[in-house]
């Protein structure tokens, strides 16, 4: 009686995980037949449109394909925007458990590559002009206090190039959101730059350690070297505005120093902050059609950036790299995951992960990208706030499995020459949406499932 009581309720309970299960499979669909639609042209996190239609877009239909922007907070991070909403779908597809679901998203990698090439190549990218949100950005930027929440959600996608230094202060916390004390602050923050400038880098030799003369030349070598294939950045008064940045954010920084790496860092704030002063190209760019003063302000804004930047990563840049050695680790358990046949082959062929993913984070990907789409892929970085070291494994996961083919097909060596030598030089726009639309839908399926990471 025992026996077939406990096999009545094995039958009984049969159902109930088949309707569970069921239920969880139908969520992956409904997840990914949103972010397909998202990856065809509708819209990426953020409500960007990434096509320009000729017929207008059905309100019901957007509503329906769209899900709405949640970005990664962190423990810091407080407030909400007004139209943070969490699809059902999105939340529990967080937490996949079913061999039936994982098999769906070990798939989602090819269903992404199989997008018609002519509907990826007539992707606008986030390019963040469209009427509605250049009014939504005036709108929040005019406010007498801006709400970061509200800011972060919208830049998210993108920010208009000549919004993008305000924003980018803001976001970095080193511009107050109240207005009224904005340019007081930035007036003095600017003046205490020019201290430090004038009490550690204004000096002679004689007055400076050993260290201290051995950092700095290690920094005049690296100047020069640092965007290589940019004109702007070689000229003299370019390398010396980094040089006085780099040193004096060395000096006041002495947990970590200099790190070779961080020269990369700065280049985007420098050219975010003269594109203040300078118009055109970048490649037409001249820093000496400049005052000082403004030269001082850019180098001032730069060094404040950069230092609210680093205050997040900080064991990214100490003794030993720690912060990025632990995220390396998560990358290799993340790809795992998401393409094992990618990972198993790297494996096989006795590639480590630390090789090529190491100058990754420790450069932010400025060196595996055309510069031109820097400054758009900081827009994401820099909305993501506090959150951004553990999103940064995500989009550099989506930025390798962009080539999970060709990557299968390469020996060690070839491997190793193909991921120092990415094929980005004719990148545009598209091709970084797409990484980024990946990048959030498998944060979204993921960051709250810590288990599927655990080796």
């Amino acid at each position: 009686m025992k026996n077939n009581s406990n096999h009545s309720l094995r039958e009984e309970d049969q159902p109930k995980k088949e309707s569970a299960l069921s239920s969880l499979d139908s969520r992956f669909s409904q997840t990914l037949r949103n972010v397909q639609g998202l990856l065809k042209g509708r819209t990426i996190p953020g409500k960007v449109l990434l096509t320009r239609r000729s017929d207008p877009l059905d309100d019901s239909n957007l509503q329906e394909h769209s899900p709405s922007y949640h970005r990664s907070f962190s423990s810091n991070d407080a407030g909400t925007s007004d139209r943070v909403d969490k699809p059902e779908e999105v939340d529990n597809a967080s937490k996949p458990n079913s061999t039936a679901g994982v098999n769906k998203l070990k798939s989602s990698t090819s269903n992404i590559e199989d997008t018609p090439k002519e509907v990826q190549r007539s992707t606008m990218g986030a390019r963040a002009t469209d009427s509605a949100r250049l009014m939504k950005f005036s709108k929040f930027l005019s406010e007498t206090t801006v709400i970061l929440e509200k800011l972060r959600e919208l830049a998210w996608s993108g920010i208009p190039p000549y919004m993008r230094p305000n924003v980018w202060r803001l976001l970095l916390g080193y511009a107050p959101p109240n207005s009224d004390r904005r340019e007081g602050v930035l007036r003095r923050k600017r003046l205490e730059y020019l201290d430090c400038v004038s009490q550690y880098y204004d000096i002679p030799d004689t007055e400076r350690s050993d260290d201290e003369i051995n950092m700095l030349r290690q920094i005049s070598v690296d100047c020069p070297r640092t965007v290589p294939d940019v004109t702007f950045f070689q000229q003299v008064q370019v390398q010396k505005s980094l040089e006085r940045v780099l040193y004096t954010w060395a000096i006041r920084h002495p947990a970590s120093g200099y790190v070779q790496g961080i020269n990369d860092l700065v280049t985007p704030f420098l050219v975010v902050f003269l594109s203040e002063y300078l118009e055109g190209s970048v490649e037409n760019w001249s820093i000496s059609d400049l005052s000082q003063d403004k030269i001082t302000n850019v180098e001032a804004d730069c060094y404040w950036c950069l230092s609210k930047l680093l205050d997040g990563m900080q064991d990214h840049y100490t003794f030993a790299q720690p912060g990025i050695q632990r995220l390396v680790f998560k990358l290799k358990e993340l790809v795992r995951r998401i393409d094992e046949p990618v990972s198993r082959h790297m494996e096989e062929q006795g590639l480590e992960f630390l090789q090529f993913a190491f100058r990754w984070f420790n450069c932010l990907l400025i060196r595996e990208i055309p510069f031109h789409l820097v400054t758009r892929l900081w827009d994401t970085y820099l909305a993501e706030g506090d959150a951004l070291p553990d999103f940064l494994v995500y989009i550099f996961t989506s930025f390798l499995l962009t080539w999970s083919e060709e990557l299968q097909k390469l020996d060690f060596q070839e491997l190793v020459m193909f991921l120092q030598h990415l094929p980005t030089q004719n990148w545009t726009d598209q091709e970084l949406e797409m990484v980024l639309s990946r990048a959030y839908m498998w944060h979204s399926m993921f960051n709250s499932s810590p288990s599927h990471l655990a080796s």
